[in-house]
């Protein structure tokens, strides 16, 4: 009976988050592809067609990864100094600062693209540099966006690393920078490809920073997908659109799994 019950509680609990999935996003997203690919009832495969045929649109996918890729790999090397400081160093303020770099990952990217937007206008503060509307933006806002997801996940695992291993291998001889290879970095792999991996898919699915620091020169597959149903109305493609992305998105996370 207790086993009943138990068993019962848990299909209770499972069934909170799966009901909530279902339906403020299961079912938007299969409406939205319903009315896109089956317009009058048929199945219609040409909107994807297009997707790979199209130059345009190959070209509005294969930036979504490259600029996602190239975000991830800046975020990690921009944020690992501060794992490092935040987790081997011990200061007045430092719980103070360690929960301030989660601040900008909870603003809302449109946000965070609005504040960048005003720093690097022309008659901004930093509007000398002319990057308004530039890839240089985009990255950079994307750099600050996510800089809080590596510090904390390879910061965390690296306060618990023992510095002693470390510290063991530059008496044997080995320079801070071998030793980093040789005993800190294999011990922090995991955490930085967990890190890498969210990074990745929060940059890949970016769409308040692109929209208002890309300008029309640059477009990633959510911005394309907010384009073509909002202003040119065009479900189908639309739909193919969010075909691709779900994908993609499926595909990282079981490599990652």
């Amino acid at each position: 009976m207790d086993r009943h019950r138990a068993a019962l509680a848990r299909a209770a609990l499972l069934a909170v988050p799966v009901a909530f999935v279902a339906v403020f996003f299961a079912y938007p997203v299969a409406t939205i592809v319903g009315r896109g690919l089956w317009p009058d009832g048929h199945l219609d495969l040409e909107p994807l067609g297009k997707v790979a045929t199209d130059a345009e649109l190959r070209e509005v996918v294969w930036f979504t990864l490259w600029q996602a890729a190239l975000s991830t790999v800046l975020t990690v090397l921009v944020a690992l100094p501060g794992a490092y400081v935040l987790a081997r160093y011990d200061f007045p303020g430092r719980r103070l600062l360690w929960a301030a770099v989660t601040v900008p990952f909870v603003l809302p990217t449109v946000v965070v693209g609005s504040a960048f937007r005003g720093l690097l206008e022309d008659d901004g503060p930093l509007g000398a540099l002319g990057l308004e509307q530039s890839l240089a933006a985009i990255l950079i806002a994307h750099v600050f966006f996510n800089y809080a997801v590596v510090v904390r996940t390879v910061g965390g695992l690296w306060s618990h690393l023992d510095p002693r291993q470390e510290e063991a291998a530059r008496v044997l001889g080995a320079s801070r920078w071998q030793a980093f290879r040789a005993v800190t970095l294999p011990a922090l792999r995991p955490a930085i490809a967990a890190a890498a991996s969210i990074v990745f898919l929060f940059t890949f699915t970016s769409f308040g920073v692109i929209l208002i620091l890309g300008g029309p020169r640059y477009a990633t597959l959510e911005t394309e997908i907010y384009r073509q149903t909002a202003q040119l109305l065009n479900l189908p493609l639309a739909a193919a659109l969010t075909l691709v992305q779900l994908a993609a998105v499926a595909v990282l996370l079981a490599v990652t799994a």
